[in-house]
């Protein structure tokens, strides 16, 4: 009998960041004990929730948020998780951008509970903030690293439906495996029966998951924002000395 273990699948993980963080930490009536587990270390979340796989490779996809005077801060704190990503050896990260635009758009009815325009009908001047590039920057590595047969299997972390075609062409033409985890409760009608598997991601993997506090990097001092530690800590820095 051989000794020889056998081995492990080549896996390939695709992060679409806001996907991830709007999912998991931006519900506050669902979600709200998660929010403590911003501070994510994704090399060893993927090492802990694909064991069976060979992780070669994690690309982080997202675009920095711009600050607004109810959210002035949240471009620091992005960019302090962006450096704590990147002490990661084996994770990329890929910035899109936020396209920012004045647009006519009808009011909504307040007492409807599906969106459609009040009646009679309302147009109002709303600023519209969209990200771009994030969902085009991974559909087109999720498929240039399958052309190259970079991985047997690629992880997409995502419940965007924009990227329902890229996966089915991975998986029907190139004839790879998908591994689809949803960040969010219900996985998006379109992505529905086009991998090869899926998953849903687990508080205890995050909480496992978790950058110290304070480490360093070839710059400086990386500190977890104050606002991101749990309740309990937050509440310990709040009192006056």
């Amino acid at each position: 009998m051989s000794s020889v273990s056998p081995q492990r699948p080549r896996a390939s993980v695709y992060i679409d960041g806001f996907n991830l963080y709007h999912g998991c930490f931006d519900d506050h009536r669902l979600r709200a004990d998660w929010r403590q587990y911003r501070w994510l270390d994704l090399g060893t979340f993927c090492a802990k929730a694909f064991p069976s796989y060979d992780i070669r490779r994690i690309r982080y996809f997202t675009a920095l948020v711009n600050p607004s005077p109810a959210n002035p801060d949240c471009r620091q704190r992005q960019l302090a998780y962006i450096r704590a990503l990147e002490t990661i050896p084996h994770l990329s990260v890929y910035l899109g951008r936020f396209a920012t635009n004045a647009k006519n758009r009808p009011l909504a009815d307040p007492n409807s509970r599906k969106p459609k325009p009040s009646a009679p009908v309302q147009i109002v001047r709303i600023i519209e903030e969209e990200e771009k590039g994030s969902d085009v920057n991974l559909a087109s590595y999720l498929l240039l690293d399958g052309f190259r047969q970079d991985y047997d299997v690629a992880v997409v972390i995502s419940n965007d439906s924009d990227l329902a075609e890229p996966i089915t062409m991975v998986s029907r033409d190139l004839g790879l495996k998908v591994l689809l985890v949803n960040p969010r409760t219900k996985v998006a009608t379109d992505l529905l029966n086009i991998a090869d598997g899926y998953r849903s991601i687990r508080l205890g993997t995050l909480r496992d998951s978790q950058f110290p506090e304070t480490f360093t990097d070839a710059n400086g001092v990386i500190t977890k924002p104050a606002s991101w530690r749990s309740p309990a800590v937050v509440a310990t820095l709040d009192v006056p000395t």
